[in-house]
């Protein structure tokens, strides 16, 4: 399964492609006074449906932008590096769920930011390391927990969600709820254990196990009980009564000529 883990040029090209992406939209609202912040979501509104696609890639400002990019380098690249063939999926999805999600219970104000998106990778690979059970997948998953646990407090309405500088706690929440949702959808059967001894499958029972049922119950190695003695077979058996002839062993040789 580790032959799955390849180190390709996408592993950095991808996330410094999406996070020069954010830096650039903002570069255009600073240098040609653009305000992009209408173009966020506006839950229930039919002009804030836009914002499901272009929020994550609006920032209100520079501060904003810097703690998204970082957290999203990293992400990026795990997700690429151990999830490549469902990493753009999650990508897509994961920005077109949250954001309808976020739409749906979101507060009547502009919702806009990456940290959905940010959010939707904390939750998937966690969830999706958990899933597989595979041991670095699940060291991964305890990474993520380590690093970006304290996400998780900010899914939920406190004081520093509100004020002049409002956390959209409802987008941190659909971002999470999103990155479950795909970890449950989508499949990586590469990271699927191989079953190699019977005890591994899932219907084993030890008690029909012929080396087990060598241990009693505390352990000790015993002898299995000897079983008793068939009959023979009815064909093994006659009642005629059998003669023999003794026959002489003779050479079939012809007797030398005097």
């Amino acid at each position: 399964m580790d032959n799955y883990f390849k180190f390709t040029n996408s592993v950095i090209g991808l996330p410094l492609f999406f996070v020069v992406i954010l830096w650039f939209i903002f570069w255009l609202e600073i240098r040609f006074d653009f305000d992009f912040v209408e173009n966020g979501i506006y839950p229930r509104g039919f002009s804030g449906l836009q914002g499901i696609i272009f929020s994550p890639f609006i920032h209100g400002d520079i501060e904003h932008l810097y703690n998204n990019s970082i957290p999203l380098l990293i992400l990026l690249a795990a997700l690429q590096f151990f999830y490549a063939n469902q990493s753009i999926k999650v990508i897509g999805f994961g920005i077109l769920l949250s954001g309808i999600i976020t739409w749906v219970i979101g507060r009547d104000n502009y919702h806009i930011g990456a940290s959905g998106l940010i959010y939707v990778l904390v939750s998937f690979i966690f969830f999706k390391g958990i899933q597989t059970q595979y041991y670095r997948l699940v060291a991964l998953s305890l990474a993520v927990i380590v690093i970006y646990g304290g996400l998780v407090w900010y899914v939920f309405p406190n004081p520093e969600t509100s004020g002049e500088k409002a956390i959209s706690w409802e987008g941190h929440l659909a971002g999470l709820i999103t990155g479950f949702i795909l970890s449950l959808i989508y499949k990586t059967p590469e990271y699927k254990k191989v079953i190699k001894y019977d005890w591994e499958q899932p219907d084993y029972n030890s008690e029909e196990d012929k080396f087990m049922q060598r241990f009693d119950a505390k352990g000790n190695f015993v002898n299995l009980p000897k079983e008793e003695s068939e009959e023979l077979r009815g064909y093994y058996k006659s009642n005629l009564s059998v003669d023999y002839e003794i026959v002489v062993n003779k050479k079939n040789e012809s007797k030398p000529e005097s």
